[in-house]
């Protein structure tokens, strides 16, 4: 696995082994939170950013203007060979800092207004409900991630942007791609250039035959404008469609796998009132928190972080998995509880980079969980969980497949 690094004593390798618990952290990041809760990592280049693992220091970082979100800095940590490669080649908004980056999210910030995802609640509903309806009607074992986790958000982000379903395959090839951590450099550069070529043509399409949707809205405004060229539009286009599907697809997969085994909580999500259900996805966003490798951030200038004096040009990262698990901010934090409020947590990031679209994915996963424990009360796993691949081998976590039966 690519956790498999060596290190110089003093050094720990990061990303780091998770333990015998799928969900939980690694355990050496939960022992730096309550021992070394500022330290030096090294990565796959052999650079050595700072780790921050407590939850008030995660979020000063994340939060301080000081502090780069740009990939193209020098010392900037960057996750993988093949992450750093296809930033080099594309630059999206969230690999810029402000104004440049405030200029661009503007852009579609209406898009995924709170008010405007909840008018998107009935399609949502829509479209799981048939996919529960083929699931149904189909074999048994079912993978649950090919049949439901991956083709709900798939498809709402597909109408929300634009992009046809049918293209399902190849932009599914290309993310996963794209999210690997095993992938080389040519292999993330060629995944890049095919996407980046497929959304380019569907902008240009979009300027003489323009609908209701993101891309429609870029074609006939900043790209017709010139305030956006085709290939800044395609790549925020890519940003938006791999996110958009591969993150809450991840959640509701393994969302699902956690609450199987903890059916208590499973019967609250399934049984309980529509407050309930929120309060539950937020719980199931801090208890796992898929983006297990940090946010990664560059010192712009000399500052103190965590007691922790970080000079110019020294990367950072925020380890925002064990930052969701500082009992200061959650008591028994290693604990599935969905009663507990866990609105702060940090699973969609923090500051002016914090998540865009954590208000749809909001609305995705309270619709999924709720209708298919209703729709299916006797959901089980059909492997045991210790036979499950997970997701170590990519940058947003999961499970590879997982079948179901009922």
């Amino acid at each position: 696995m690519p956790e498999a690094h060596t290190a110089e004593p003093g050094h720990a390798p990061f990303p780091m082994s998770r333990g015998r618990c799928p969900f939980d952290p690694p355990p050496e990041l939960g022992r730096k939170l309550h021992d070394e809760p500022v330290s030096r990592v090294r990565i796959w280049d052999g650079s050595e950013p700072w780790l921050f693992t407590r939850y008030e220091d995660v979020r000063a970082l994340l939060a301080d203007p000081r502090v780069s979100a740009d990939p193209g800095r020098a010392g900037y940590p960057a996750q993988t060979p093949g992450v750093k490669a296809r930033r080099d080649r594309v630059k999206s908004f969230i690999g810029m800092d402000d104004p440049e980056h405030a200029a661009q999210r503007r852009l579609l910030t209406g898009d995924f207004m709170v008010k405007k995802v909840q008018r998107m609640r009935p399609r949502i509903q829509q479209i799981v409900d048939g996919l529960i309806d083929e699931m149904l009607a189909g074999p048994k074992p079912a993978d649950l991630v090919q049949a439901f986790a991956l083709p709900v958000p798939s498809l709402v982000i597909c109408e929300l942007l634009g992009v046809p379903y049918a293209d399902r395959d190849f932009f599914h090839r290309c993310s996963k791609i794209l999210v690997s951590r095993e992938a080389t450099v040519e292999e993330s550069l060629a995944a890049t250039e095919e996407l980046l070529d497929y959304l380019a043509r569907l902008v240009e399409k979009k300027i003489g035959e323009p609908a209701d949707d993101v891309f429609s809205r870029l074609a006939t405004g900043p790209v017709a404008t010139g305030a956006m060229t085709v290939e800044d539009a395609a790549a925020m286009g890519q940003l938006l469609l791999v996110a958009g599907h591969e993150t809450t697809a991840n959640m509701i997969a393994l969302g699902t796998v956690a609450l199987l085994e903890n059916p208590d909580q499973l019967a609250a999500v399934r049984d309980g009132d529509d407050a309930l259900l929120a309060n539950a996805v937020e719980e199931l966003l801090r208890y796992l928190t898929i983006v297990h490798s940090g946010r990664r951030r560059v010192a712009l200038e000399d500052l103190e972080i965590g007691g922790q004096t970080v000079r110019a040009g020294e990367g950072l990262v925020a380890a925002t998995d064990v930052a969701n698990r500082d009992e200061t901010q959650f008591p028994e934090p290693d604990k599935l509880d969905v009663t507990r409020k866990a609105r702060h947590h940090v699973a969609f990031g923090y500051g002016v980079h914090q998540c865009l679209g954590q208000p749809l994915a909001r609305v995705e996963l309270q619709v999924a969980y709720r209708t298919l424990y209703r729709r299916i009360p006797a959901l089980a796993l059909a492997a045991p969980v210790d036979e499950l691949k997970f997701k170590h081998d990519m940058v947003v976590y999961g499970v590879h497949e997982l079948p179901v039966t009922w």
